[in-house]
């Protein structure tokens, strides 16, 4: 999980907040975790009843969370029997940008991002630059990782997530 609330930016306004100032959501979490999840599993299928068992998570908010993914093309589904989930593209092309602008709602780190906001120092202001500027460089260290580079200890994941080789879920021929 991507949490920023121990950066030393502004600790005074941090010290009257409750909880972390950036903070990915749980969507994006369970996202990324399930494509990793179907990459250590490679080249079976994973059942989602699997995945949700491994992170304690339910199926429901699971199929919630796959559905985006399906729809483009970061996951693929494989009905049947048999079925079950894989990636829908390499893991080393599918990056956690791609991921988290699928399962974020909005990116607005301050009012001022936001449509109809109505600070009077909209496009003069150097705090909408700054944070501008620092969400285009997390986008940028985000487009930089891929699904690959997170599942690349596959043996020592796949032990962690249970998985052994008479779980996975052999792809039915065609």
């Amino acid at each position: 999980m991507f949490d920023f609330s121990t950066a030393s930016v502004c600790s005074n306004a941090r010290r009257h907040q409750k909880g972390p100032a950036v903070r990915l959501t749980r969507q994006s979490n369970y996202a990324i975790r399930t494509l990793v999840y179907c990459a250590v599993n490679e080249p079976g299928l994973s059942r989602v009843a699997d995945i949700a068992r491994a992170y304690n998570i339910s199926e429901l908010f699971l199929f919630k969370l796959i559905k985006p993914l399906v729809e483009n093309g970061l996951l693929a589904t494989v009905r049947g029997r048999h079925g079950g989930i894989k990636l829908g593209k390499k893991a080393e092309d599918i990056t956690l940008l791609d991921t988290i602008r699928l399962t974020e709602e909005n990116f607005a780190l301050a009012e001022c991002f936001e449509d109809g906001a109505d600070c009077p120092l909209i496009g003069e202001c150097d705090l909408n630059s700054a944070l501008r500027e620092a969400l285009g460089a997390f986008f940028e260290v985000l487009a930089g990782y891929t699904i690959a580079d997170l599942a690349s200890k596959k043996r020592s994941i796949r032990d962690r997530l249970g998985l052994t080789a008479a779980e996975a879920v052999a792809e039915p021929l065609h």
